[in-house]
């Protein structure tokens, strides 16, 4: 597969070189999500940016729609510097990463604004010098919203309703130990399998933020949506360490610049494609249960805080962010 891979990926560079021959300096970055997407734009928003920083001699390729393979694949080439960039969400970094996994616990944020407060604090500054130890430079931290639970059964009001239930989760332990705990069966998969796998019966359902459940056309064949909002899990844009390092520090500084003010375009894409996504969804015909009762999912949650926050450094990891403002 990795051959295949690779062999995909220098089929698409020589593709693409006549475009960037100009270029000292071009960057091949990956995400799972379409054209037009509030990730792809921001990333793509970078790379203007970067090349306008270095008068023309860095560019930034972007390859949406899963084009270089899933996002545990794209995450594991950039590490071996195949791919030069990737955005992903940080729970695909969760088996990665350690730390990683601790913003992934459910209900650990209070709203979209606390966790931007958190990813642009020195909280975000600690993880991406453990983001460095894996070979990975992060970047910039993007906006992922808030993630809720969607089938194709039966509107989801308490947690005893998903007792039984399939649900697909991103390829990590604490996203299969969150629906254990929930009563529900986890189901790790790649992304572009979800739809199939919903509309042939082989899982009930998923759960995502508004725009990927738009996106991706899930609510075509899942109509039951519940705003639990049970997770709030930053997307990360990172690139090969490998690749950095062969980058003067004077390019190192452009792209940092470049990422940095990419992170507010970003935000305000995303918050402009959630309600777009949302209004879309609901004029499908998509049942939204919007009132429920948290409490009763928050404290269910109590086993996986107990399995995950164990060492002396991740209690103060998740005591910092809680603290917070």
């Amino acid at each position: 597969m990795k051959r295949t891979m690779i062999a995909t990926l220098l089929a698409s560079a020589a593709l693409a070189a006549p475009a960037f021959a100009e270029c000292e300096v071009t960057l091949r970055s990956s995400d799972t999500h379409p054209d037009g997407y509030p990730t792809v734009e921001g990333v793509k928003f970078m790379a203007e940016r970067a090349k306008e920083l270095s008068n023309g001699r860095i560019c930034i390729e972007v390859f949406p729609s899963s084009q270089l393979g899933e996002e545990k694949d794209t995450i594991e080439q950039t590490q071996f510097g195949v791919i030069d960039m990737v955005r992903a969400s940080f729970g695909s970094f969760n088996d990665i990463v350690p730390e990683a996994q601790l913003l992934s616990l459910p209900y650990l944020f209070r709203s979209e604004e606390h966790l931007h407060n958190v990813m642009d604090g020195p909280i975000g500054d600690d993880l991406a010098r453990a983001f460095e130890t894996k070979d990975l430079i992060a970047v910039a931290y993007y906006d992922g919203g808030s993630r809720s639970f969607y089938n194709s059964q039966k509107p989801i009001t308490k947690v005893e309703d998903l007792k039984g239930m399939k649900f697909r989760v991103m390829q990590s332990d604490v996203f299969v130990d969150m629906m254990s705990a929930l009563g529900a069966n986890a189901t790790p998969m790649p992304y572009g399998e979800v739809y199939s796998s919903i509309q042939t019966g082989v899982i009930d359902g998923a759960e995502n933020n508004w725009p990927s459940y738009d996106s991706s056309g899930h609510f075509e064949v899942a109509k039951y949506y519940t705003l639990d909002q049970h997770l709030m899990v930053p997307e990360l844009v990172a690139i090969s360490k490998i690749k950095w390092d062969a980058l003067s520090p004077e390019d190192q500084q452009v792209l940092r610049q470049a990422a940095e003010e990419s992170e507010p375009v970003q935000r305000k894409l995303w918050a402009e494609q959630e309600k777009a996504s949302e209004e879309k969804v609901v004029a499908s015909g998509a049942e939204v249960v919007r009132e429920i009762d948290k409490t009763p999912f928050i404290e269910a949650m109590a086993p996986v805080y107990e399995k995950y926050v164990t060492k002396p450094e991740y209690q103060d990891l998740v005591k910092r962010i809680q603290e917070t403002q």
